[in-house]
């Protein structure tokens, strides 16, 4: 089931010009330097194991270096509640399955392409202490052994070992700024003191050419893991930014009545019944708020649907929706 933080991040991320701010973040500079960050583009598949979805998403992107030369940058979005430390076993793992992939693909090439395994990490147990070497994991007799188990590193972005300033001052689009800073601090106290903070970098999502949809996303994380204090605290902001008609509608549209609505039939007719309730009518929401059209009889589809992970999927397919069959995928286009 996609959680708050996936969505967030997989919205955000899954764009290659702020994909391309996140790994500029990260990767040594003369990787940096050597990428054609024009070429950058994110591929479908997945090699992530599906027990494993509840946690985490993966971003294949490929790109090309200035000299031609292709790159595969595999891309874990980490949002586990706890540092796990078997992480170098599993993302060893992941890039094994994308060579064997890639091999398939290309059975005519001798060489392999370099790929690239980042982690982004922001949950509330503080900074990662997993070992990020595979050789880290073996017990060694002595270490002149270390030579003869696996070798392999990935990358980090620990996002709650960063200052706030300096997550601000990173290269990259203003959602890609404010992403970084909701996630590193969405699960913790200071988040409602934070946000009055931000209000300059919230105008700045909100004058990019997509910056209505940006906030919807942005909201809609805040209202879902946020308190009330944090909701009062992003109507101010809103207010701030926006008019007061288009801040209310955007609040209370996604606070007020997703937190009347889930909450109290959660409290009338069980907490999953309330959550689910909740979650088909965040698609609805979703599907208004980019104009697209439904039908009553997809309406009630959506409604008595009581599969999560179903709505998980329409809700995660209804941030980019053009259409009503770009959701329910079975519907004629």
């Amino acid at each position: 089931m996609s959680g708050p933080h996936d969505l967030l991040a997989r919205y955000t991320f899954g764009h290659p010009e702020r994909a391309a701010a996140e790994l500029r973040a990260v990767l040594p500079a003369h990787v940096v330097s050597e990428v054609d960050w024009t070429s950058l583009r994110r591929e479908p598949g997945s090699v992530v194991d599906p027990e494993l979805r509840e946690t985490e998403s993966d971003l294949l992107f490929t790109a090309r270096l200035r000299t031609g030369q292709p790159l595969l940058l595999y891309v874990l979005l980490e949002h586990q509640s706890s540092v796990d430390s078997w992480m170098a076993l599993r993302m060893l793992r992941y890039v094994v399955r994308q060579v064997e992939r890639w091999r398939q693909e290309h059975p005519e090439s001798a060489l392999l392409p370099v790929i690239i395994p980042l982690v982004m990490y922001h949950g509330p147990d503080g900074a990662w202490t997993a070992p990020r070497r595979v050789e880290e994991l073996f017990e060694l007799p002595g270490e002149q052994w270390r030579a003869l188990v696996p070798r392999f590193e990935y990358l980090l972005d620990d996002l709650t070992a960063e200052r706030e300033e300096v997550l601000r001052a990173r290269s990259g689009p203003p959602l890609a700024r404010l992403a970084w800073l909701v996630l590193r601090y969405g699960r913790t106290q200071d988040l409602a003191r934070k946000l009055p903070d931000w209000v300059a970098l919230f105008a700045q999502v909100e004058a990019d050419a997509e910056g209505a949809e940006h906030l919807v996303v942005i909201i809609r994380y805040l209202v879902w893991v946020g308190d009330a204090a944090v909701h009062t605290a992003a109507r101010r902001v809103l207010h701030s930014v926006l008019d007061e008609q288009r801040a209310e509608e955007l609040m209370g549209s996604w606070a007020e009545e997703m937190i009347e609505r889930g909450v109290q039939k959660g409290l009338a007719r069980g907490r999953q019944e309330g959550r689910v309730e909740g979650r088909a009518e965040y698609v609805l929401r979703t599907l208004t708020s980019r104009g697209v059209r439904v039908d009553e009889a997809a309406r009630q589809r959506i409604l008595t649907c009581t599969d999560m992970a179903t709505l998980d999927r329409w809700f995660d397919r209804a941030l980019n929706a053009t259409a009503l069959s770009d959701v329910l995928e079975d519907l004629a286009q």
